[in-house]
């Protein structure tokens, strides 16, 4: 659920119904017909929003039924015991019913409109002036900052009427501040030519998600957790094509504060993972970098956060239903709608002004900078025969065949195997396994493998599951997430996945079996994720088969020791006095002794976030070829900013934990 905070009162102005409820309440709609009692919810008696049936046969509003089952434990009309998790969505025919029952604008003193219940949203958001007022009045107010929220103690503020200032103002990180985020991505210029940095835009946001089925994945991959050099729990991916990603509103990088109220700021990342597979509705608090304000000589600050050109294109239609051949999409690490083709012979390519990947902020006067395709169609159908695009062009963008700094494929990133010896984190660490068996030619070890050094992220070959009716199941030794080094001598370490098998094949035929494997410790165990979800979680949990699927976590592969790690050179370029873009953790402390340098936080609008291969959560072992290990961050941070045009950057990067 989107939502604009209002200073009068601690309710809502929400994106979806344009009315002022609390965030726990279902929305609220003014219709204008009767309607069949058949779709009305039993415990608000109003039309029903996001319908629920129960196995008893019944049907509620999720919000209405998820608040009633917080306190009792069965269904309100037939009294039989219900938990959430036993309720499914309605069908398809019911929502789409619902979806299309008139309803009036809230605003309805300044705007007349009516329309069915499913296009209330776009019209506030592209049609409607009360409601764009209101929110641009919000989004004017004064945010807390970056360092005001990391100034304050997470349990700083009180209960009751305080609740939403808290949910907003706990501190994202550990109560000491950390050196790691004074660093070259955040200092001022002192080029007298060159916009001064002053502090990041950071805001902190609502955003509900909300699953169909509780297995459905939410698709983020995500980093951190108090028990790592990170402190925070960040968001270090989004999947394509996934509930996040057609969501739209989170993105890399977001610092996720609370979960359903209950805050991240101080759980290991095991703990975390365990709240965020919470089944059906999550509200999540984040704090988004937007990025750096700049102050010019006269003292104005603006916004700096996507450096590029803004073009102003007109299209003339010869008639008003004449289509413009442009097609739109919806990127998943940014905001917004941007154009991904020009159709050949169409009336954007015959002009030729528009180019791909130019972002669209507005259409015909209505603001885009964070909609969708959907609404972008829309407003384009609706239009006569004139349309007026605003676009922002990347500054870093250029005629075909010239040079870009943008995102390169995959294929020309340099990774190798690394020679930088350093120590893991504290409180991870590896030990190495060996299991001899002798067995039946024929009989199955009865384990399942991935990754590879084929795989998108390099990693070593590992164990999703031991299969009770193998022989290694009754030996107990090995186990799920164990790395395998090698069997009957034979090195599994440098093999893709297809190799990997074939040598496991062969070798499981012999009647003696000789298996080496590494698995990696942490103080908080992995096994933490499992207890919590059977005491946080709802029965199906322990039910479901994810063996083929499985995944270890991010944090398994801190321990795994550094000859087992492949690193990638990242070369950043920048043209100005500009920051890199990125603020780092870690290093020599007296305290915490040697760790690993991390990528924490990666800006919008500069050179790492438009090169695109830094990820939250990545290790640096390397600047210029030079070890990090011995440094601390006073002599790193120097070693930055006296690359004045360019760096490279040496890497390990590890697969965020996917929920």
């Amino acid at each position: 659920m989107g939502v604009v905070f209002l200073p009068s009162s601690f309710k809502i102005l929400t994106l979806e119904c344009g009315q002022q409820h609390d965030g726990l309440e279902s929305h609220l709609y003014e219709y204008q017909d009767d309607v069949d009692d058949e779709l009305v919810c039993h415990i608000c008696l109003q039309p029903l929003i996001r319908p629920m049936d129960t196995p008893c046969g019944h049907t509620y509003c999720f919000h209405c039924l998820s608040n009633f089952l917080k306190e009792q434990d069965f269904c309100p009309v037939d009294r039989q015991r219900l938990q959430l998790h036993q309720c499914r969505p309605s069908s398809l025919l019911v929502r789409n019913l619902l979806d299309k029952l008139t309803v009036m604008c809230p605003h309805n003193t300044e705007c007349q409109q009516q329309m069915q219940r499913c296009e209330l949203q776009p019209h506030l958001h592209n049609r409607c002036p009360v409601f764009r007022r209101l929110r641009e009045e919000a989004e004017k107010r004064k945010r807390p900052s970056w360092n005001e929220l990391k100034g304050r103690k997470s349990d700083g503020e009180s209960s009751g009427d305080a609740k939403h200032s808290a949910s907003l103002s706990r501190n994202p990180t550990r109560d000491q501040p950390e050196p790691g985020l004074i660093n070259p991505a955040y200092e001022e210029s002192e080029d007298d030519n060159t916009p001064l940095r002053s502090s990041l835009v950071a805001e902190a946001n609502v955003v509900e998600l909300f699953r169909e089925e509780p297995e459905e994945e939410l698709g983020l991959r995500i980093v951190g957790g108090k028990d790592t050099p990170l402190g925070n729990i960040v968001i270090q991916e989004i999947v394509r094509d996934s509930l996040a990603a057609r969501d739209g509103r989170l993105a890399p990088g977001d610092h996720i504060l609370e979960v359903n109220d209950i805050s991240l700021a101080s759980v290991p990342h095991a703990r975390a993972m365990a709240v965020l597979r919470l089944p059906s509705l999550l509200k999540l608090t984040v704090m988004q970098e937007k990025g750096f304000k700049t102050r010019d000589p006269h003292g104005n600050t603006t916004s700096n956060h996507n450096p590029g050109t803004v073009l102003q294109v007109t299209l003339m239609k010869s008639q008003r239903s004449e289509p413009l051949g442009i097609k739109l999409i919806r990127k998943s690490d940014e905001s917004g709608v941007f154009i991904l083709d020009l159709l050949s012979g169409g009336l954007a390519a015959k002009d030729g002004k528009l180019r791909n990947n130019d972002k669209v902020l507005a259409i015909n006067g209505h603001d885009l900078r964070h909609g969708t395709p959907e609404s972008a169609a829309q407003i384009i159908q609706g239009s006569e025969v004139r349309v007026n695009f605003v676009v922002m062009r990347p500054a870093e963008t250029q005629e075909e065949g010239g040079s870009s700094r943008g995102r390169r494929p995959e294929p020309q990133y340099f990774r190798r195997r690394s020679t930088y010896m350093k120590d893991p984190p504290g409180g991870f660490s590896s030990q190495e396994k060996t299991v001899s068996l002798k067995k039946e030619p024929r009989l199955s070890l009865g384990i399942t493998i991935a990754g590879g050094r084929d795989c998108r992220s390099r990693l070593p070959v590992y164990i999703t599951s031991v299969q009770p009716v193998g022989c290694l199941h009754r030996d107990g030794t090995i186990k799920r997430g164990d790395v395998l080094l090698s069997i009957n001598g034979v090195d599994l370490t440098q093999l893709t996945y297809s190799e990997a098998v074939s040598v496991l094949k062969a070798q499981t035929a012999q009647s003696q079996v000789v298996l080496r494997v590494i698995q990696t410790l942490s103080d908080d165990s992995e096994e933490d994720i499992e207890s919590a979800s059977k005491d946080d979680l709802d029965p199906l949990e322990e039910l479901r088969d994810d063996t083929l699927n499985w995944t270890p976590l991010w944090t398994r592969w801190l321990g795994l020791p550094s000859h087992m790690h492949w690193c990638r050179d990242i070369v950043l370029q920048k043209t100005n006095n500009e920051s890199w873009g990125f603020s780092i953790v870690g290093g020599y402390e007296e305290s915490h002794g040697q760790q690993p340098f991390f990528i924490k936080t990666i800006v919008p609008g500069t050179p790492a976030h438009f090169d695109g291969r830094l990820k939250c959560g990545d290790e640096i072992v390397a600047v210029n070829g030079a070890t990090t290990v011995g440094m601390n961050n006073s002599s790193l941070i120097p070693m930055l900013k006296l690359q004045k045009n360019k760096v490279t950057l040496t890497v390990v990067s590890w697969p965020g934990s996917l929920v």
